[in-house]
């Protein structure tokens, strides 16, 4: 008897539990049928993250995990390195113009001339220039150095977002974002305000991943073009030096007198410029 109760109560258990759940099922289907969707998503991400966003290969490029890519953001600045230099933002003060200069992958400082600033060897610089009593006061403002600074990649509206920091692990005081456009124009806009960081838009074509990459000059390219350079500095000296003849055998060709004297002039020069002394033997004087 006491071994059977339990027995007894197990299924009785399992069927109030069937129970339930049939019945929870016939008033509410479609909150079974949502928490079963909701578990299918949350156990699908972990496999998608592996090949979405993007992993930082350095201050300057970031490595698609789709494959599909490097983006290089270089290729998205102009040939000094800037995508705004010295850029008029807009100022709530009459007598004040705020000005921005911005490089994703040059450090720089300004000004130039003069680097005991703030803005020395950063990434983005906000420049706030006072006109007061017929004279200008210029204050540099360290906006983000390209030390730590992070990359996140959205992969719905195909957008970079860079943020870069006066430190590192601080606050970012410059937040870029760079969306890959078809469009072959490369357009900017921003948002400078006290509140929050200093907020940038980019789009551009080289913002998508293999796209106006630049071609690094390597040991190989070097080499070729010295051997082209060498072939052909070989040719010109060859044809000026040698001349054509006419002989039974055909046209042949010989080094010209001229070309030859004038080697071995050069080669007989002291460094001091003195003729080297010629010995005579008894032979030559007869």
């Amino acid at each position: 008897m006491v071994y059977n109760s339990p027995k007894r109560l197990e299924p009785v258990c399992v069927r109030s539990f069937d129970l339930s759940m049939a019945e929870v099922q016939r008033r509410d289907p479609v909150r079974i049928t949502l928490q079963h969707f909701i578990g299918l998503t949350a156990a699908a991400p972990p496999s998608e993250l592996k090949h979405s966003g993007c992993i930082k290969v350095n201050r300057c490029k970031c490595l698609m995990r789709d494959g599909s890519g490097l983006i290089d953001l270089a290729s998205v600045a102009d040939e000094d390195g800037f995508i705004q230099r010295l850029k008029p933002l807009p100022s709530a003060v009459g007598n004040t113009d705020v000005l921005l200069s911005f490089s994703p992958c040059l450090p720089f400082s300004q000004p130039e001339d003069f680097s005991i600033t703030d803005c020395t060897d950063v990434a983005a610089c906000v420049i706030i220039r006072i006109r007061q009593d017929n004279r200008v006061i210029n204050q540099y403002l360290n906006y983000g150095r390209h030390e730590g600074n992070k990359f996140s990649y959205n992969e719905s509206k195909k957008t970079l977002t860079v943020s870069y920091s006066m430190f590192p692990d601080s606050e970012p005081q410059t937040v870029v974002h760079y969306q890959c456009s078809p469009n072959h124009s490369i357009t900017h806009s921003q948002s400078f305000s006290a509140d929050g960081p200093l907020q940038m838009w980019v789009e551009s074509p080289c913002a998508c991943p293999n796209a106006c990459a630049l071609v690094d000059v390597g040991p190989g390219t070097i080499f070729l073009i010295i051997l082209c350079l060498s072939v052909t500095a070989y040719f010109i000296i060859g044809s000026c030096a040698l001349r054509p003849f006419r002989t039974s055998n055909g046209v042949q060709m010989a080094p010209e007198d001229s070309v030859w004297c004038m080697i071995c002039y050069h080669l007989s020069e002291q460094p001091d410029g003195s003729r080297r002394k010629r010995n005579y033997s008894l032979t030559d004087t007869l």
